[in-house]
């Protein structure tokens, strides 16, 4: 039996979701929510989506609607994803699940209530390179001791992976440094105990730090060293450095490579290589299977109570 899928968030995030559903059988994406209406339109053409529409509510009204997916700006996820589980719907939000810690909470008890597959999109969990590495650690072949992260983009303007102007404005700290928070945690399989952070100078009309620097440690003793900036004209994106007590480790993105730069084959870690569509498949399957997916809010939570606990130091 099909599952019928809305995606609120027609951008460039939220097309790659589409591209993934594609891949997925049984899935079928009967409804997009843009801002505005004409280039929503335009998406829906593309993708042979039969109903376009910028009201989220028209499409949660659609009867036969199972599940949605929310790409949208990160300051509407939490309620978004409340008005979701209101309306009785499985909900994927993109990272972050919120960027105010007492909406993330609000979302993990609605979520609990309403016995639905509530999940975030916390992709590094599923890209075959941090499985691979995942696997290894929980069969005992490898304890992480150090994680050196690099998050690096140039957005002097507000700008999307696009390059066209966006409505909103993204943010190191609840954003970025989510993916990194949560992975740490996920990866030395144990809560964070210590964090610290700094940030550069706030820039004039965004707003927002545009260098950041955090660090973590374990309860087991592992620490990680994050460095994000949005100021950086060099090759973009996010790179993992795992250092072990049996080998270094290099993810960038699906790949993964050794310290000393050889490939790794992770092509056989899972039935695809790209992490939004494994992501995906896990979101479908806990909603087929009426299980916890991973990744469920309730599981990401501590990351974004970390999120807070920082914030409040920068301030």
């Amino acid at each position: 039996m099909s599952i019928h899928v809305a995606l609120a968030g027609a951008g460039a995030f939220g097309q790659k979701h589409l591209d993934a559903i594609r891949l997925i059988p049984d899935v079928k994406v009967i409804s997009v929510v843009g801002r505005e209406l004409d280039k929503t339109q335009e998406v829906a053409h593309k993708y042979g989506i039969a109903h376009a529409t910028t009201d989220l509510a028209e499409s949660l009204a659609i009867a036969e609607l199972d599940a949605v997916i929310l790409a949208t700006p990160t300051q509407l996820h939490a309620q978004q994803t409340l008005q979701c589980l209101a309306a009785g719907k499985h909900v994927q939000v993109e990272i972050p699940l919120c960027d105010v810690l007492k909406d993330g909470q609000a979302v993990v008890q609605r979520a609990r209530e309403s016995g639905k597959v509530a999940m975030c999109g916390h992709t590094r969990r599923f890209n075959p390179s941090h499985q691979w590495v995942h696997r290894r650690i929980a069969q005992g072949g490898l304890n992480i001791q150090q994680m050196d992260v690099q998050t690096y983009f140039f957005r002097r303007t507000n700008m999307n992976a696009l390059g066209q102007p966006r409505s909103w404005t993204d943010h190191l700290l609840w954003h970025h440094a989510a993916h990194t928070v949560d992975l740490f945690a996920y990866q030395a399989r144990s809560p964070i105990v210590q964090a610290h952070a700094i940030q550069g100078p706030i820039h004039p009309t965004l707003g927002i730090a545009m260098d950041m620097s955090i660090q973590l440690k374990a309860a087991n003793g592992a620490i990680c060293t994050l460095s994000l900036s949005f100021n950086n004209e060099g090759p973009i994106g996010t790179f993992f450095r795992y250092i072990g007590d049996t080998g270094t480790y290099l993810a960038r993105y699906d790949d993964l490579f050794t310290g000393k730069e050889e490939q790794i084959d992770v092509s056989q870690v899972d039935v695809s290589m790209n992490g939004i569509e494994l992501q995906d498949r896990e979101f479908f399957a806990a909603i087929r299977e009426g299980r916890e997916p991973n990744a469920s809010v309730a599981q990401v939570l501590p990351c974004y109570e970390l999120l807070h606990a920082l914030e409040q130091q920068l301030a």
